[in-house]
């Protein structure tokens, strides 16, 4: 097992003991590639359902600078295996929208930010 694999599983390791009661199933949509709709003449998208499950935290006051990060804003740690699609700046997580995408340097989990 490589890097990746064993902090995947001490993760999901952790998501399923230590931290289970601040783990949170989500659900989120992603905007699907526009196609024409012919009944209306114009552009629509589909959007594409996808879930997971990660942990839902806020930032901490010297983080948050009013521009970037706003006080409002919640930051999902989410493992790479345990979503049925990478989230993309734009999907809407648990009601809010993917303002920003990070991963870790072993590509394990995804940071993203989210706002209302």
């Amino acid at each position: 097992m490589g890097l990746r694999d064993d902090l995947q599983a001490d993760l999901a390791e952790a998501f399923d003991g230590d931290l289970a009661d601040a783990v949170t199933t989500f659900t989120a949509s992603h905007p699907g590639p526009p196609a024409y709709d012919p009944a209306t003449g114009g552009v629509t998208a589909t959007p594409i359902a996808y879930s997971g499950r990660g942990v839902f935290a806020g930032y901490r006051l010297d983080q948050v600078d009013g521009t970037l990060i706003l006080a409002t804003d919640k930051r999902l740690t989410v493992l790479q295996n345990e979503v049925t699609r990478a989230p993309a700046v734009g999907d809407t997580i648990a009601g809010m929208q993917a303002v920003r995408v990070e991963t870790d340097p072993a590509n394990a989990t995804w940071r993203v930010q989210l706002r209302a």
